[in-house]
């Protein structure tokens, strides 16, 4: 008879290293109902969450595959700007609303193929580019416009704006919807797709991965393209709920707010760790905190500094893991 082999010890410690996102959440979920809970527990105020952090939240799915295959991407909120007033212009000259989509997408996939192809094809560190294209694209947003926005007009701006507006059964805003979509589709692309596969391949080991014959140049432009696709699915929402863009405003300080949900998500800074479900979580958190901030009356000009101590928190804690993990 084969001898039975006893039940293996349930790891604790790489279950919450696993889950540090969907804990955190849970926690200050938990606390934001003691401290606020007749104000925080409102559907009306769960509600504004969710959808004040939608627009982060499908930007913040891009970032993660970025930061995944190892780049970071300092560029996004000056991307939104750029491309949804480019959306928004071609909205108001057409009045087409399927056209301004196909439009948005082909900015996105523009603008992240050059970025992707920049970093793969010269070897140029994904922050210097970025840093780069995050000051031209605001720059030549802000000349093209005269430093000013759009605003939607027509007959069809009532349609358009109703993309972010309209609430589904009643209750439920439309860009929350988008925003699940979205993530489920970026979930399933990364765990069920060899492109998919070979982002995190990319970002664990690039010498291992080029020589196993995956052409990584391909991987890092297509980790680009695929994030430039979801920030200008992002333009759309923020255009359609606002009813305008600004260039000179729109997105300001996204890529912190990005940057933050997916390293609390527990996406490795290093590339080839992180999963969608931990950005998502990262996302609620970031909501959760600016929430309980707001109805503490902290001084908003605080927030930037909570924002940023909590990234480096993060990026400590993960270091250590990374550590752990290699001895």
């Amino acid at each position: 008879m084969e001898a039975v082999k006893a039940p293996s010890k349930f790891d604790w410690k790489k279950f919450i290293s696993n889950n540090t996102a969907i804990i955190a959440f849970i926690v200050l979920f938990i606390l934001a109902a003691i401290f606020r809970g007749q104000t925080f527990l409102k559907p009306s105020n769960l509600i504004g969450v969710l959808r004040n952090n939608s627009i982060i939240g499908i930007v913040s799915l891009g970032m993660t595959l970025v930061i995944i295959v190892g780049g970071i991407d300092l560029s996004v909120g000056s991307q939104l700007a750029i491309t949804g007033l480019i959306a928004l212009t071609v909205f108001n000259a057409t009045q087409s609303i399927l056209l301004t989509i196909l439009t948005a997408v082909i900015v996105g996939v523009i603008l992240g193929s050059c970025t992707g192809f920049l970093v793969a094809r010269f070897n140029i560190p994904a922050f210097i580019v970025t840093l780069g294209t995050m000051t031209i694209y605001r720059s030549v947003a802000q000349q093209l416009f005269k430093g000013a926005g759009l605003v939607a007009a027509g007959d069809r701006a009532k349609a358009f704006t109703n993309i972010a507006n309209y609430n589904l059964f009643g209750v439920i805003p439309l860009p929350i919807i988008i925003w699940l979509i979205l993530s489920v589709a970026v979930s399933l692309f990364t765990s069920h797709t060899s492109a998919g596969r070979h982002i995190y391949a990319v970002g664990s080991n690039e010498k291992a991965t080029k020589l196993s014959g995956i052409n990584i140049r391909t991987v890092k432009i297509i980790a680009f393209m695929v994030s430039g696709i979801l920030v200008a699915l992002a333009s759309l929402v923020e255009a359609s709920r606002l009813g305008s863009i600004n260039s000179a405003n729109s997105g300001s300080s996204y890529e912190m707010d990005a940057i933050a949900a997916v390293v609390i998500g527990g996406t490795s800074m290093s590339g080839g760790r992180g999963r969608i479900v931990g950005t998502v979580f990262g996302t609620l958190t970031i909501g959760i905190i600016n929430n309980m901030m707001t109805l503490m009356g902290v001084p908003p000009f605080l927030v930037g500094a909570v924002k940023g101590l909590i990234i480096i928190v993060s990026v400590l804690l993960q270091k250590r893991l990374d550590t752990k993990e290699a001895a």
